[in-house]
């Protein structure tokens, strides 16, 4: 046996042992986290399996990982990034190309979105200096209210970038319809919905451009990372450069003269031959991830139907169990034709008199079970749109956004994801009925 084989054997005896040490669930004592890392001794293994190659940034296991996961998907073209935040970015900006002509995103151009949102899917457009032009969602599923689709549409509009919202897919017929007969850009924000279907076929399949996180809390992770895919040829050669400074040369990390024409290009306004490796045709960004982010990737992507069997089978237990607190919250609904992977278990508090979203997530969290709200609830509320907003400009509300902040102030969410087994699931469902116990009104 080499040395590397002995480490890589060493590397399974020390994760077995490791397992073993955290293995009990003491309820109300032991933390149910709201998501966490499913992992075995195969990610160790490819991680240090790749640190010892020293590789460091974009290698064989990053084209690995991009040609599963396009495969998994059922694209054609797959970026591997270092966050998703870098992957809305560089599918927002790829919109923005000289080479698109008319139908590229200029600024003062208007994109349609929901306010309640991850922030990451807003930035890229105020920080182009595009126009977000917030629409309301629906309260059942907590997908933008296509009803007011007309309404947010005007002369500027030039694309549309939503997000399946933990996981649930968006209504796709309707949206892609409406992009369709207006000629805009659709961008899915399928950071939490990555294994999620709708008609049959995978979200992150059905836009122009689609986006992945896989941040810890994701459906897989690599720590930090992220990707953009697409089936149009244009713009992934586009968002390759974006997300490689910018360059106009083609050629992998360590190799040289792919197009055999190094010293033969005439681009810009540069001299006959320059090193056609530093000719820039975009104004880019270094956002690759790293050889041992993707290496822990391409063992994540093995697990992926197995995780996303894992959550459906977690949501039926919890909803199964929570069925009858329907009186006193909105459970989630799937959108018809879909199929989520759901991210997390959402419950909105309906009106009473009795308690409220925040009384109910303090006694949750008091007995070591974590709560999240849905993300920023309404962006438009935040400090990053103070100035935004005392100058009435540089973003548009199509109608109201009742319901949005109505999620705002009395929807939460809790952990669904595969490292949750029946106690944990359980100890969830009967903390909130003892919870409603004590204010009386249950069951």
């Amino acid at each position: 046996m080499n040395l590397k084989d002995k480490i890589l054997k060493d590397v399974v005896s020390y994760y077995r042992q490791t397992k073993e040490q955290n293995a009990v669930f003491i309820p109300y004592k032991t933390p149910i986290n709201y998501a966490g890392r499913v992992f075995n001794e195969s990610e160790l293994i490819n991680l240090v399996d790749s640190s010892l190659e020293f590789w460091l940034t974009y290698g064989r296991y990053s084209e690995k990982f991009e040609k599963q996961l396009a495969a998994f998907l059922g694209v054609k073209y797959c970026s591997l990034v270092n966050s998703g935040s870098s992957a809305n970015l560089l599918a927002f900006m790829a919109l923005s190309a000289d080479v698109l002509g008319k139908r590229r995103i200029q600024r003062g151009d208007e994109v349609i979105t929901t306010a309640c949102c991850f922030p990451t899917t807003v930035s890229p457009i105020v920080q182009y200096g595009a126009v977000p032009v917030f629409v309301d969602i629906d309260l059942a599923t907590y997908n933008i209210d296509v009803g007011y689709l007309k309404r947010a549409l005007s002369r500027k509009t030039k694309a549309i970038m939503l997000a399946h919202v933990l996981g649930n897919p968006f209504n796709v017929d309707v949206l892609k319809r409406f992009c369709n007969e207006h000629g805009l850009w659709l961008i899915e924000d399928n950071c939490d919905a990555l294994g999620s279907e709708y008609n049959g076929k995978l979200t992150g399949t059905f836009g122009d451009i689609a986006t992945s996180s896989f941040y810890p809390a994701h459906h897989i992770t690599t720590g930090e990372g992220g990707a953009v895919y697409t089936n149009n040829s244009q713009l992934a050669k586009i968002i390759v450069s974006l997300r490689d400074w910018g360059r106009d040369c083609f050629c992998p990390s360590g190799k040289d003269n792919t197009c055999k024409r190094r010293f033969s290009h005439r681009l810009g306004d540069l001299p006959y031959g320059y090193d056609h490796k530093y000719i820039y045709s975009y104004f880019g960004y270094n956002l690759r991830a790293t050889d041992m982010q993707a290496a822990i990737g391409c063992a994540q992507l093995k697990k992926l139907p197995q995780f996303i069997k894992r959550r459906s089978r977690n949501f039926n237990i919890l909803y199964k169990g929570l069925k009858e607190t329907e009186k006193y919250f909105f459970l989630p609904k799937a959108e018809q034709k879909s199929k989520p992977c759901w991210f997390g278990f959402i419950l909105t508090v309906k009106e009473n008199k009795k308690f409220s979203r925040n009384q109910i997530v303090r006694f949750l969290e008091g007995r070591k079970i974590q709560t999240r709200f849905l993300f920023s609830g309404n962006i438009v509320r935040h400090p990053c749109f103070d100035a935004m907003r005392r100058n009435r400009r540089g973003f548009r509300i199509a109608g109201t956004l009742k319901n949005t902040d109505y999620v705002m102030n009395n929807t939460f969410w809790f952990g669904l994801y595969p490292g949750m087994n029946t106690s944990k699931l359980n100890t969830i469902v009967d903390s909130i009925k003892k919870f409603l116990g004590q204010h009386f009104i249950f069951p």
